[in-house]
């Protein structure tokens, strides 16, 4: 979300499921779960920060449960058709989906949109956050932009007409967009679309003027040169792009991020619960797992239980607040 902690398939692509099967123990305690393989349903298409990143939890999950683990990307709705698959499903711990922090509010929370939808965040049982991923802007080598000054002073000349990409209404590069403009006064014009590539797309096509992504989706274009980094919205440099100034650097104090955790159906049972959330953390907390999450420019934060369900609520109330909805 905001001011406090707030989104490549190399498995996959398309919508296909890809199944890993890699031996391992299951967790201590959970004799009866699970009995066979496990769903993990990710909202966004192959190819983003989410994609990326859940497909790294459930190879590495599967290590540990001992049973297959399969990614599915059911995306479209700004993450609403996965989210309310997900809501719908048995609550047996054999599906779990990704959830994306503060972009799932705005499919129930804006009435403005159509937000009625029925689920809501008490729709979920939340388990584990996995990490946090800030939110930058880039564009394309040769563009006019050098600095995030020069994008918002040319915002307030031509005011809502700066094009920038975004995942969906409400989508974390959504509501950062919206931040910035309520503190510097500026306003954009913000492009939607199924996922991140899609919007890298038109960016380096020159069609839309400004990148919004996460760190985790921009880093190895920046390094490679696809991209020129105007700036991340981090407390702090990146260290995946040290070089990258942070927004505070250049002026604004602007920090917003994405949080992409694991949920499951509301009603699971409890011991099923404490099975996922135990084999989660084991897996997260890996000395190899944080390797190769480094390695792809992601951070990992555990925060789970009844942690994590009030993590999701205050941000959820944060953006309410934010967004007047």
């Amino acid at each position: 979300m905001s001011s406090t902690i707030k989104r490549r398939s190399f498995l996959g692509t398309g919508a296909a499921a890809v199944t890993l099967s890699v031996a391992g123990l299951r967790p201590a305690g959970a004799q009866q779960f699970p009995a066979r393989g496990i769903l993990v349903i990710v909202p966004y298409s192959a190819g983003g920060g989410s994609d990326i990143s859940a497909r790294l939890l459930a190879r590495d999950l599967e290590a540990v449960l001992g049973k297959p683990v399969t990614v599915e990307n059911r995306a479209g709705g700004g993450g609403w058709i996965g989210w309310g698959s997900l809501a719908q499903s048995q609550p047996d711990g054999y599906t779990i989906g990704y959830v994306n922090a503060p972009s799932m509010f705005a499919g129930y929370l804006d009435k403005s949109q159509g937000g009625a939808r029925k689920e809501n965040l008490d729709s979920f049982t939340p388990l584990i956050n996995h990490v946090v991923d800030y939110n930058m802007w880039a564009v394309k080598p040769d563009s006019k932009f050098k600095t995030v000054k020069d994008v918002l002073d040319e915002a307030k000349k031509r005011p809502g007409t700066i094009t920038l990409n975004g995942g969906g209404h409400g989508t974390d590069d959504h509501i950062a967009v919206l931040g910035i403009g309520a503190n510097t006064g500026t306003t954009f014009q913000m492009i939607h679309f199924r996922g991140t590539p899609e919007g890298k797309t038109q960016v380096l096509g020159g069609n839309i003027e400004v990148y919004a992504c996460n760190v985790s989706e921009g880093a190895e274009d920046v390094k490679a040169g696809v991209i020129r980094p105007l700036g991340v919205m981090s407390p702090e440099r990146s260290k995946f792009i040290p070089d990258t100034p942070t927004f505070r650097e250049q002026g604004f104090n602007e920090v917003w991020s994405v949080s992409r955790g694991i949920a499951a159906p509301a009603g699971l049972p409890p011991d099923v619960e404490a099975a996922l959330i135990a084999a989660m953390e084991k897996t997260i907390g890996s000395a190899g797992h944080k390797a190769k999450a480094e390695a792809l420019s992601l951070d990992p934060v555990i925060i789970k239980g009844a942690d994590y369900r009030k993590f999701l609520k205050d941000n959820e109330q944060a953006t309410k607040k934010l967004m007047n909805w």
